[in-house]
């Protein structure tokens, strides 16, 4: 008896710890932490590709930056060279252009004056060009090398300006660049915050998946040594007793160790059913006729039998310590189900009846 006392309270104990691990996981089940945890790493990974994707485009734009960074300073330095071209073409044509003056002023000295008009009269080089086409005196040398110099000051001033121009794409090219980068960065940075907020959730949901799981083996290891002394048992002839709907599930024992609607000491939500006190062994009936939806073990009700008698209405009987019929078996009124005992959350042997309509737990004698 001390040793059976010693094993029911280390059962309970175990009990008691596995239901203090419910309360703190606010009913969450191993299944749905599992799942979350599944769903959580799926969104780990969409935002690890992300972030991967993300850094591919910066380093990209990254290269693309220092490329067009070389091409701007090759391009400067081209836009200085033909600058400086420009510059010598302009001192070289304006060098020209005073030398002739000097030879066309000496021709007026010497007697030639039309030249010399021509001369005074233009605005600039390229209207005095026009004009000495039709001067006879000019040298053929002169005139050639002023068209030579008027020439190459066009054509360095023409690809000054596509230089130019080249230079100020690449330049908005950059600018674009330097955006397209700012952008991308930000995208990187909030998609840090959320890896980041997302490995808080996965940490939590670790912790919870990790109390889950000890629930679980812990629910196991009791279950396994509850049911390591159980026995399934040969039902023995069908016992119907009284005229009511019901017939009693312990016939022979009708003392009430607790009863329907009863506040205990230890308990202060009213008894759900009525507590039959009856040696262990003694013979347990179906109340009535129906199909029975769970044979086995819970941690509270030991093993324990429910059936399901049809329009709403379902009798439960709890704590046995032997059962004879299976989940799935109809059941005839008065058939046996099992043998009383105390297992689960039991301070003694008794058969707990409880019997509910809808799901609501209602008073055992309305229907016995």
């Amino acid at each position: 008896m001390k040793r059976r006392m010693r094993r029911l309270g280390g059962l309970a104990m175990a009990a008691v710890l596995t239901a203090g691990l419910a309360l703190n996981v606010n009913a969450v089940t191993l299944n749905d932490a599992q799942q979350k945890a599944d769903e959580l790493e799926d969104q780990k990974d969409a935002a690890e590709a992300e972030k991967a994707s993300l850094a591919e485009k910066l380093d990209s734009i990254i290269k693309n930056m220092e490329d067009t960074k070389s091409k701007l300073d090759a391009k400067k330095a081209e836009v200085e060279e033909v600058e400086n071209e420009l510059a010598q073409a302009q001192i070289d044509a304006s060098n020209q252009y005073e030398s002739m003056k000097v030879r066309i002023k000496y021709m007026y000295e010497s007697g030639g004056n039309q030249l010399f008009e021509v001369l005074m009269e233009s605005e600039n080089m390229g209207d005095f060009l026009n004009k000495a086409e039709y001067v006879s005196q000019i040298s053929e040398y002169d005139r050639n090398e002023l068209i030579r110099y008027q020439d190459t000051v066009e054509e360095v001033e023409e690809k000054e300006e596509e230089i130019q121009a080249e230079y100020e794409e690449l330049n908005t090219l950059q600018t674009d660049l330097i955006t397209q980068q700012e952008e991308v960065q930000t995208l990187i940075d909030s998609n840090e915050a959320e890896l980041a907020e997302i490995q808080d959730k996965i940490d939590e949901n670790s912790a919870l998946l990790a109390q889950l799981k000890a629930q679980a083996e812990e629910e196991a290891r009791v279950q396994q040594e509850m049911q390591s002394g159980t026995n399934w048992i040969q039902g023995g002839p069908n016992v119907v007793s009284g005229n009511g709907f019901f017939t009693h599930p312990c016939p022979g024992y009708s003392y009430q160790s607790s009863y329907f609607g009863e506040v205990r000491d230890f308990d202060p939500v009213p008894h759900k059913g009525h507590d039959y006190a009856a040696p262990a062994g003694t013979p347990t009936y179906a109340a009535a006729a129906g199909r029975v939806t769970i044979a086995g073990w819970s941690s509270s009700a030991g093993n324990w039998v429910v059936i399901d008698h049809g329009n709403g209405l379902v009798t439960k009987y709890m704590h046995h310590s032997a059962l004879c019929v299976t989940a799935g078996q109809y059941v005839e009124k008065g058939q046996q189900i099992g043998a009383v005992g105390t297992t689960g959350y039991s301070t003694g042997n008794h058969l707990h009846f409880q019997v509910e309509l809808n799901g609501v737990a209602v008073n055992p004698d309305l229907y016995m």
